[in-house]
């Protein structure tokens, strides 16, 4: 499989994740937190999806194409190990949706990286709230839930807060 197959895999697989989430979390009146903003393809697709809830982005620094960059008052800037435990302070255990991707093309460090965030995401969703992840995560209360016809098996995965 080529590089080009592997991106066209990872990406289809998030839309078909973040579609299935979004419309899954409908009913939740709670936040939506995108974990990375990046270009702001994500984001910007997220705002398209979901309506009547906001959603704050979490970044170090804000380098995404005009057009889908969040509102000042909806952007948390910083090290997510710092800001994470600031939303969970701030907003409780009140997230209905959480996106994150947030590695990069090393799957060693990415699982690394994801094994230290997830403590840091699972006290931020509310019950029936879920979490759309390029990566695999863990978590200790939180369940693994069987992705979308369209999404292929390990390029995404989704958890939910029963």
């Amino acid at each position: 499989m080529s590089r080009l197959d592997i991106f066209i895999d990872r990406m289809t697989s998030q839309r078909a994740c973040i579609n299935f989430a979004a419309q899954a979390t409908a009913d939740l009146a709670g936040p939506v937190f995108e974990l990375g903003l990046g270009n702001g393809r994500t984001y910007h697709h997220l705002c398209k999806v979901i309506t009547g809830r906001d959603i704050y982005v979490f970044e170090r620094e804000v380098a995404s194409n005009p057009a889908s960059t969040p509102p000042a008052d909806r952007t948390i800037l910083g090290d997510v190990f710092e800001t994470l435990p600031q939303a969970l302070q701030r907003f409780g255990a009140t997230a209905s949706f959480i996106h994150a991707d947030l590695g990069g093309h090393n799957l060693q460090k990415n699982d690394e990286f994801a094994r230290k965030i997830s403590p840091y995401i699972e006290p931020l969703l509310a019950v029936g709230g879920m979490m759309v992840a390029s990566d695999r995560m863990y978590f200790d209360a939180l369940c693994e839930i069987e992705i979308p016809e369209g999404a292929v098996l390990g390029r995404c995965f989704i958890y939910q807060k029963p």
